[in-house]
């Protein structure tokens, strides 16, 4: 459980303390291994081999029984998450038959009041992603259990027969999060909320409320101000200079990124099911009744057993259109909806972190409601888990625009795309600096996710924040081989929102690691430093330098044929100003056309040559993100997305024939 009593702004202090009683008691029992297939097979020793179906014999088919239990075999886990996913039973029917064969009594947690579990708020996250809570009643503590895919009803089995005296109750784990929800909202909320804010302060890009919150746009708008007008004003020649130098290094990073030489990944043998491990995914939604759908889809599609995904779905509390659009949909036992508690600013951020108090997996993926990631990623990324070592926190495949309809804008983002995903970050990944992530598509280990603090819920470009802030825990983050396809902006009105929540992220991001640059440097070193200078705040000052640079340069111009006032003329570092605009014309036109080449999408090569007027586009992203910056940091400006039409997504074919394959046996009730 991650130590909440600390205030303590240093990633490398100590983050944890030893887990409550109850939590190692009931760690998940290995399976039972090849032997208890063999004999399941032959119709004997099925009792051993699978504990947890006892209970159903006489209620289902012997050999349905005998067919979970060797899947659940082939799997490594509990045979009755397998006839739950195959419809044969559901899962209260199965809780009702197996705490019978315990004689374990059921419980209604609807019933009792959030003061008979003696968990402290703090704990209350531990409890939602390890299915235990304690309870006091009648001055009698005991335990309720739902099996989930992290504690089975094999692991209660076996533990029930070596301490029969355990004082146990049974509920199913939709009961257990629906009491967390009600009971342990608030705490749940404020976790999500104001944890990384409490324990690690200087690395939250709050800004306060109140009288502190109008304290600090003061304080943000002299120093816009300062930087804006007084700096040109008393040292312009210095000022211009040092804005090339950083448009310049800003252009090059990008190109020697982009251009360095990648190690090609060794390819691995296809890994059994039994050794995959329990997967996370997190989709955090608002306003995408349009989507959903198509999202499970997508998630259905991956190359991923059923049994071992745990897909969590967060809607914001006012989202009925998309609560009714899921209800839709039929019930899915892999697949759980949360709604987000109004604790804090809405925004994405916020949301995963309160999936992530529920999830039950090993490895967690993040995707945003329009994607569609390849069917085979999730073992793609375990491959690359594996590949770089424990020291990696989080992977990030790449992110590729599937438009069919287009415009010059989404072409243009089309590029950019292919650019900085296929190009830049994955040489940044070879050259060892903290990468920004993209906000979709990046996977973690769950632990190391809890170990940092989960998300910043008052950035709002938190991706980019979580690379820094793992590289300064001591993780690293690495590109890997393969693709997510999303849906590009096509209409400035929808791509402008967007891209100032960007810019405005990344002032965040900078302003947040540049609270203690000493400190900083130490703990990320002389690249990271200029990774985070020189790219993800370069973003902001040269979108925010273009339209100055090009007044210059045009004065320049206009200069050699007609005498211009003094105040008018520009300083000596002229050339410079030139040099700039060419180095980023130059990068920017490379890595476009590169990496359409790797896309195989040359034919939207010719929209490179719009790169001027997409920087200006760029320019009013960015100065609109200083403003909001000033005056309304943490507003989350929402995309529409299903409003071009694209192509048919990876997997779509193999999860239609899924769907007409022949149906599952019947469910049945007890």
């Amino acid at each position: 459980m991650v130590d909440c009593g600390r205030a303590d702004d240093d990633p490398r202090a100590a983050r944890w303390i030893e887990p409550p009683r109850f939590l190692r008691y009931w760690a998940p029992a290995p399976h039972p291994g090849p032997a208890g297939r063999e004999d399941s097979q032959h119709g004997r020793g099925d009792e051993h081999a699978a504990p947890e179906l006892a209970c159903l014999r006489g209620v289902l088919a012997p050999e349905l029984l005998g067919a979970a239990a060797r899947r659940a075999e082939d799997l490594g886990i509990s045979a009755e998450r397998v006839l739950i996913q195959w419809g044969a039973i559901d899962e209260d029917a199965y809780l009702a038959r197996l705490a019978g064969h315990l004689d374990i009594p059921l419980i209604d947690l609807a019933r009792i009041p959030r003061t008979d579990c003696p968990l402290s708020d703090r704990q209350i996250a531990a409890a939602a992603a390890a299915g235990v809570i304690p309870l006091r009643q009648h001055g009698a503590l005991s335990y309720v259990v739902a099996p989930t895919l992290r504690l089975s009803a094999r692991a209660l089995c076996q533990r029930r027969a070596r301490w029969p005296g355990a004082a146990l109750q049974l509920t199913s784990a939709a009961a257990l999060q629906r009491f967390l929800e009600q009971q342990g909202r608030v705490a749940l909320g404020r976790t999500a909320a104001f944890d990384l804010l409490r324990r690690r302060p200087a690395m939250s890009a709050s800004t306060g409320d109140g009288a502190m919150l109008w304290r600090q746009r003061l304080v943000r708008c002299a120093v816009v101000i300062g930087a804006l007008v007084s700096l040109p004003l008393l040292a312009p020649a210095a000022t211009s200079t040092l804005l090339a130098l950083w448009f310049i290094g800003f252009a090059a990073l990008r190109l020697v990124a982009g251009l360095w030489p990648v190690r090609p990944v060794r390819r691995r043998l296809r890994r059994l099911d039994e050794t995959l491990p329990v997967y996370t995914l997190i989709a955090a939604l608002y306003r995408e009744a349009g989507t959903v759908a198509d999202l499970v889809a997508a998630l259905e599609a991956l190359d991923y057993p059923r049994e071992k995904l745990d897909i969590i779905l967060v809607l914001e509390p006012g989202d009925l259109a998309t609560r009714a659009a899921l209800a839709r949909l039929k019930p899915r036992p892999h697949l759980r909806v949360l709604v987000a508690p109004p604790f804090g600013p809405q925004t994405k951020p916020k949301a995963l972190n309160y999936a992530l108090a529920f999830a039950h997996g090993d490895f967690l993926a993040v995707f945003d409601a329009e994607d569609r990631p390849e069917p085979g990623q999730l073992r793609a990324a375990l491959d690359a888990f594996a590949q770089h070592g424990p020291a990696t926190g989080c992977v990030q495949a790449s992110l590729s625009i599937d438009n069919l309809t287009h415009s010059w804008l989404s072409r243009s983002f089309a590029a950019e795309y292919a650019g900085q995903f296929d190009l830049v970050l994955r040489g940044l990944s070879a050259l060892r600096t903290p990468l920004p992530l993209g906000g979709s598509s990046n996977h973690f280990r769950v632990a190391v996710l809890r170990d940092i603090g989960g998300w910043d819920p008052f950035n709002v470009t938190e991706d980019a924040d979580l690379g820094f802030r793992l590289a300064r825990f001591g993780y690293r983050s690495h590109a890997f081989t393969s693709t997510t396809f999303e849906e590009a902006p096509v209409t400035l009105r929808n791509w402008l929102p967007q891209r100032t929540r960007w810019m405005k992220g990344f002032i965040q991001t900078w302003v947040v690691h540049m609270r203690h640059p000493l400190r900083l440097w130490g703990e990320i070193g002389g690249r990271g430093v200029a990774t985070l200078n020189l790219l993800v705040a370069g973003n902001v000052v040269t979108a925010l330098a273009y339209p100055v640079l090009l007044v210059i340069g045009a004065l320049m111009v206009v200069g050699h044929f007609a005498p211009l006032p003094v105040a008018m003329q520009p300083g000596p570092p002229g050339l410079l100003h030139y040099a700039a605009v060419v180095a980023g014309y130059t990068s920017t036109i490379v890595l476009g056309w590169q990496g359409l080449a790797r896309r195989r999408q040359l034919a939207l090569m010719p929209v490179l040559l719009l790169t001027p007027l997409y920087w200006l586009c760029l320019s009013v992203a960015a100065w609109r993100a200083v403003w909001q910056f000033v005056w309304s940091p943490h507003r989350w400006e929402k995309t529409t997305h299903g409003v071009a039409r694209r192509a048919e997504a990876p997997g779509a074919r193999a999860a239609t024939d899924n769907a007409s394959s022949p149906r599952r046996p019947r469910r049945a009730s007890a």
